[in-house]
């Protein structure tokens, strides 16, 4: 995962730092660097976790937590940019961000009561490799599925939210910023809806080390998508706007000129 997540880093490197750069400072970039560097520390957390030189249960139930912690920050993060993302979509519909922040917060404040009650009292063994350290889980609760159904039903209907909205303005918008943020939460949210599906099947039917591979790369997924399609949308309205400037006429840039 870290390798993944590493390549996407040095493919959008360019387009990243040019966003960096040269964007204006709004709670949105806030949020975008929040969601792109957070995995880098979820990354050297498990690192460290698994390469320990103290087998210490409490040390390793500690830095456990701290994991967890940067999981969740992750996935409100990513989830966040496209809550705020189909609010613009509805026409900043106060409504529909109610329900959505409601739902959001529901599935939020389960999930971080199972996640830590269940991780509580996980046992931690030692490897049975002499010459291997560090902390390792066993077997786990067969509860941590809930939160990826509830954040599988929470997927689907934010979904829903955006597919009603797509048949809606199917004809009435000719923006094509509006045609990339439909095309893009549709994805995103597939996305979303089949890796929590993934998750409940490995926490239900597979052995624990599977089910923590894969929901730390459905986050690490989550986060990508997020923060590369934003990036898209940034550089497509720059990109917009330098074309509508090259077609303003010469005579109303000369204007202020003559009245001059």
């Amino acid at each position: 995962m870290a390798t993944f997540w590493t390549y996407d880093y040095a493919c959008s490197i360019h387009e990243e730092w040019t966003f960096l750069l040269r964007s204006r400072w709004t709670k949105v970039k806030g949020l975008y660097i929040v969601t792109r560097y957070t995995p880098f520390l979820l990354f050297a957390s498990h690192l460290y976790l698994n390469f320990i030189p103290d087998e210490d249960p409490n040390k390793c139930q500690m830095i456990n937590n701290i994991c967890s912690c940067f999981s969740l920050i992750s996935v409100i993060c990513s989830e966040s940019f496209f809550i705020i993302r189909t609010y613009a979509l509805w026409n900043h519909n106060k409504i529909v961000l109610a329900i959505m922040l409601f739902s959001f917060l529901a599935v939020l404040i389960a999930s971080v009561g199972i996640v830590f009650a269940t991780t509580a009292n996980a046992p931690f063994e030692i490897s049975a490799i002499p010459s291997i350290t560090g902390c390792y889980q066993t077997s786990g609760s067969d509860e941590l599925f809930v939160p990826f159904v509830l954040l599988f039903a929470l997927e689907l209907g934010l979904i829903c939210l955006t597919l009603i909205r797509a048949i809606q303005s199917w004809r009435g918008t000719n923006n094509p910023l509006s045609t990339v943020l439909l095309k893009h939460n549709i994805f995103y949210y597939a996305c979303g809806v089949f890796w929590s599906m993934v998750n409940v099947f490995t926490s239900l039917f597979l052995h624990y080390a599977y089910n923590s591979l894969f929901q730390d790369f459905q986050f690490v997924i989550l986060a990508i998508l997020a923060t590369r399609m934003h990036l898209y949308l940034w550089h497509a309205d720059r990109h917009l706007r330098s074309d509508a400037l090259m077609f303003i006429p010469m005579s109303d840039m000369s204007s202020p000129s003559h009245t001059a």
